[in-house]
């Protein structure tokens, strides 16, 4: 008896999403990140290059890129970044080689960056990327979830304060908007979007030898 193949376990060459997490500060997107990144093997986390210091425990070429500003700058002018940005005195750069040769081979690459990395990434990899904003419940509620951290200062905070309500005035230039009120309940719906946004057509490199074979079958 011959044994019937099962359609699940047919797997199709793809190619690899961007796929962005942006939020004001306070959101949740860094443990949302940290939750997809433990849960789901088949994306990375993009590894930035970027101009400050290291901090305690962080490691070069695993948390960062620790390049001082010059080298960035020289990066920068030979056209190296997919984006890059300043924020908070800092410069932070996400390199093209690695990501684009961890899209061909169908890896999955997340990115936490604010809004105006996530345009640059959009003028740059439209057709590749995956863009998700998190609001929080509200002002208040995020607030009371940086005071709480009780490792910045209320000018630090307030700073904060002022750049999460930028923002937030562009969440209008994402595809999908997702409140955090609740972060189990967030969490599965961007890992609901991430399985659906894996099997649009246009990522299926394989599906177009498949299906050829199948008419001329």
């Amino acid at each position: 008896m011959a044994q019937q193949n099962n359609p699940s376990s047919i797997q199709l060459d793809r190619r690899g999403l961007l796929f962005v997490l942006s939020s004001p500060s306070g959101a949740g997107k860094s443990t949302l990140a940290r939750k997809l990144l433990t849960s789901d093997q088949q994306i990375s986390l993009s590894v930035s290059a970027t101009t400050r210091p290291p901090r305690a425990g962080e490691v070069d070429g695993k948390d960062y890129h620790f390049v001082d500003k010059e080298t960035f700058k020289a990066m920068v002018a030979n056209g190296e970044f997919l984006e890059w940005a300043k924020v908070f005195g800092h410069r932070y750069g996400t390199p093209r080689g690695p990501v684009e040769d961890m899209l061909e081979n169908g890896q999955d690459v997340l990115f936490d960056i604010d809004w105006q990395g996530t345009q640059q990434l959009f003028q740059e990899a439209g057709n590749d990327i995956v863009r998700i904003f998190i609001l929080p419940p509200s002002i208040t509620e995020l607030e009371d979830r940086l005071r709480n951290r009780a490792t910045d200062s209320d000018d630090v905070i307030n700073d904060r304060m002022s750049r999460a309500k930028s923002e937030i005035g562009h969440w209008d230039g994402y595809d999908y908007v997702l409140i955090n009120d609740d972060v189990e309940a967030c969490f599965e719906k961007i890992t609901h979007i991430l399985a659906a946004e894996r099997l649009k057509r246009m990522r299926q490199k394989g599906l177009i030898g498949f299906a050829r074979k199948l008419v001329e079958g």
